[in-house]
């Protein structure tokens, strides 16, 4: 049998502002996936896309309720359907029987089948009390009784619980606190990377630290903003020089993929710089660094959820007479948010 080795991993966890929480210490699988020692796994779970998030303004819309929970150690939670033995954990090895190993009743952080297997817990933990799950977003899943109207989206352990009924929500949290060792944080202020400011007007959110964060892996902190995010003359012809670091070009510009979460008006150029993910050029990356420098003249911006009695989806169009010097298209366009689908 394969025996997978562990260790203790310990992370800082951050609240709103930055500042720091507390620690988690986790006991994680190593050599199992080869997955690298500074990545922590959580990234390999189904999370809840970006576009979903914008849900908040149907809550918002209609003054529904929202709460934020937190799922204690959410992997260990996940049963495993295949026998998995583990060195004993460094600390707790029992000297007299060192030629022992464990044999794994629940998944440990860094084993491939550890989001499965927390995945499946939860969604059919959620089918059995009455939610369905969406066809646009496995991370969705809705209730929809008795012109009750619930939505629960989760990113690995976060979970965003939004609904018309306050008294089925509180319900629904009491449940899953027998199910699962669950802290409720009230309303959402801080998830997934998002900021939240409550308005008289609606709720605005901001990713400025994650801004902050960008700047820091592409090493310009201290850049000078520009006021556009393309440059508005055509870029001199000549020979097109792959960029030395293409690793820290894609990290970079799936970064920025990120922040069009709230900074949609990012997205044009953004979605372009990831075009030429599989080989870009020195052009490429001047390119990219001058939509981060844009994004520091405009740190303070973000996407605002205002209340609003229609929710009727608004579309524009532009053209601008084969102006693309890339492939000389006259119209260039991409989709901001389509929520109709996600909402019936």
């Amino acid at each position: 049998m394969n025996v997978v080795g562990c260790k203790w991993v310990f992370r800082t966890k951050r609240k709103a502002d930055g500042s720091i929480e507390s620690h988690k210490a986790r006991l994680v699988a190593k050599g199992f996936n080869q997955v690298a020692e500074e990545d922590f796994f959580e990234t390999f779970s189904t999370v809840v896309k970006p576009t979903t998030v914008r849900l908040l303004s149907l809550a918002i819309s209609r003054g529904w309720t929202i709460r934020q929970l937190d799922i204690h150690n959410a992997f260990l939670n996940g049963k495993l359907a295949e026998t998995v033995y583990t060195r004993q954990p460094p600390g707790y090895e029992d000297k007299t029987l060192s030629g022992h190993v464990c044999l794994l009743q629940r998944s440990l952080y860094g084993l491939k089948q550890a989001p499965r297997a927390w995945f499946t817990r939860l969604h059919n933990y959620l089918v059995s009390v009455g939610f369905s799950p969406s066809k646009t977003d496995v991370s969705l899943f809705i209730y929809s009784r008795d012109n009750i109207r619930l939505y629960f989206l989760v990113y690995v352990d976060d979970i965003l619980i939004m609904g018309s009924d306050s008294d089925r929500v509180a319900t629904l949290v009491n449940k899953l606190s027998l199910e699962f060792k669950v802290r409720d944080m009230g309303f959402c202020l801080f998830f997934w990377g998002i900021e939240t400011v409550q308005s008289s007007s609606g709720m605005l959110l901001s990713q400025q630290r994650h801004m902050k964060d960008i700047f820091k892996r592409a090493s310009m902190v201290d850049c000078k903003p520009v006021a556009t995010l393309i440059s508005l003359t055509k870029l001199v012809d000549g020979p097109m020089v792959l960029y030395a670091d293409p690793t820290h070009y894609r990290s970079v510009a799936g970064a920025l993929q990120y922040l069009t979460v709230t900074r949609p008006d990012l997205s044009y150029a953004v979605n372009r710089l990831c075009q030429h993910m599989h080989a870009p050029t020195t052009v490429d990356w001047a390119a990219l660094k001058r939509v981060l420098r844009y994004i520091n003249g405009s740190l303070n911006l973000g996407l605002h959820i205002s209340c609003s009695d229609s929710l009727d989806i608004h579309a524009y169009s532009d053209s601008d007479w084969a102006g693309n010097p890339d492939d000389r298209k006259s119209t260039s366009g991409f989709t901001v948010f389509l929520g109709k689908n996600l909402i019936s």
